[in-house]
């Protein structure tokens, strides 16, 4: 978050922005990063900077997947149970068992900022 917030602030350098009311975050499944210690950081490092009031939307993406092997684009099967709190996501092909390419779910960004320029 340090390194997000940190360019996010670099960005604004270059405008004339009065105040930040929204960044928006796209994180990946395959980050593993946590949406409350994400919100939490982002709380702290924003304090006394121009993204102290700024609202943090977060959004998630699944992972997709592409196989060479017979063509299939898309989501993934998973491991596990949500009761259990043990689901993994399966990276090999649900239609043919192949190895597969990460296509989605591996970002980890700001999207978009929006702000009130002076």
């Amino acid at each position: 978050m340090a390194s997000i917030i940190d360019s996010v602030l670099a960005e604004l350098a270059k405008h004339d922005v009065l105040s930040v009311e929204e960044v928006d975050l796209v994180i990946g499944e395959l980050t593993f990063l946590g949406e409350e210690q994400l919100r939490f950081a982002f709380e702290v490092l924003s304090r006394g900077n121009a993204l102290e009031n700024a609202k943090l939307n977060i959004s998630q993406e699944k992972i997709e997947v592409g196989c060479h092997a017979c063509g299939y684009v898309g989501p993934v099967d998973y491991i596990g149970s949500s009761a259990d709190h043990m689901v993994i996501p399966n990276l090999v092909c649900p239609k043919c068992g192949s190895g597969v390419e990460i296509t989605k779910g591996k970002s980890c960004g700001v999207t978009s900022i929006k702000v009130v320029e002076r």
